[in-house]
This record gives C-alpha cells, structure tokens and sequence, in this order.
C-alpha cells in the first residue's frame, strides 16, 4: 500500500506525530468513568438537610466487561479521584486523535489508490 499524498495527509500525518509525541505515558492510576455528587435528605425531622440542599454523597461509575459499576465515594477522597479521572481522560483522547488521524490517512489512502 503507497502511503497518501498531498497536504490533507500530511496535515494528518503531523498531527498524528505530533499527538504521539505528546502523548503522556500510560497513566499508572488513571481512570475512566465518571465522578458525580447527589444531594439526599436523611430523613431525621431535625436535620438541617430538611430546609437546605441535603447531605452530599459521592459516587463513581464505570464499566467493566461491559457491565456498569457504581462504587461509593468517601468525600475526603474525591479530589483524588477527579485528578486521576482528568488524566484517564486526557489519555483517552490523545489515544483517539491518533486513531481518527489514522482513519482519515486509510480514507485519503483508498481514495488516491490507482483504479
């Protein structure tokens, strides 16, 4: 297979590069999956949730084999985990800006093939 040619490719192409050298390593703690806060009332008649906003309760989801998961999050560890859920994700999106650069490489490619 010829390699694609033209500025469109090779703007992909140093795009690609350029992600790949940006790309941080795999981070050891990272995640993926989302960190959310709800707000419950206890229910007890003299609680100050009955006026206000409730009590707050954190939680994390994620999947796993395809199945969802959602795990309690204690408050005093929530900065933790939305440090580690920011750099799971700016891993996976450096990952998928290589791979659409290479999809729009394979495109470009089967277009310029000789007929």
């Amino acid at each position: 297979m010829k390699r694609p040619t033209g500025p469109r490719a090779s703007k992909f192409r140093q795009r690609k590069f350029e992600v790949l050298r940006s790309l941080p390593t795999i981070p050891k703690d990272g995640l993926l999956g989302s960190l959310c806060v709800q707000r419950r009332r206890c229910g007890k008649p003299t609680c100050h949730c009955v006026d206000g906003d409730g009590h707050e309760a954190w939680s994390f989801t994620f999947m796993v084999e395809g199945k969802k998961r959602v795990v309690h999050v204690p408050t005093v560890w929530v900065e933790n985990i939305q440090r580690r859920v920011a750099q799971g994700r700016e891993f996976k999106d450096a990952v998928a800006e290589v791979f659409a650069a290479n999809a729009e490489l394979l495109a470009l490619e089967l277009q310029q093939r000789p007929r």
